[in-house]
């Protein structure tokens, strides 16, 4: 079993950086593909980015594209999410997963996190 704790998240202001981490324990976390959605209120839960086991494969939501940058270190069993330029509709619960294909659906990952909240003020 693969437990995921997210942190780094918070409160900025628009343009702002933030950088999420994610530590995972309870499995090998170096064959794991890694990814990030998050869910806005009133909202479904959508993919943000996804990195292979590797490293070698990425994958971003077209939102997010050019902004945000994913990132592993593998050594220290944790994955990364580097927000830069950050807008109000970038406002959510982001969520660290484990395990899947790289998918944008999140029935295709197998291990969530709890989340951390990134709230951007305008």
């Amino acid at each position: 079993q693969v437990q995921l704790a997210e942190s780094g998240g918070g409160l900025v202001q628009t343009g702002d950086s933030l950088r999420l981490s994610c530590a995972a324990s309870g499995g090998i976390f170096s064959s794991l593909n890694m990814g990030w959605f998050r869910q806005a209120p009133g909202k479904e839960r959508e993919f943000v980015a996804a990195i292979s086991w590797s490293g070698g494969s990425l994958r971003y939501a077209d939102s997010v594209k050019g902004r945000f940058t994913i990132s592993r270190d593998n050594a220290k069993n944790t994955v990364f999410l580097q927000m830069n330029s950050l807008k109000s509709e970038d406002t959510a619960v982001y969520y660290c997963t484990a395990g899947g294909r790289l998918s944008v659906l999140n029935t295709s990952w197998d291990y969530w996190g709890r989340g951390t909240q990134v709230t951007v003020s305008s």
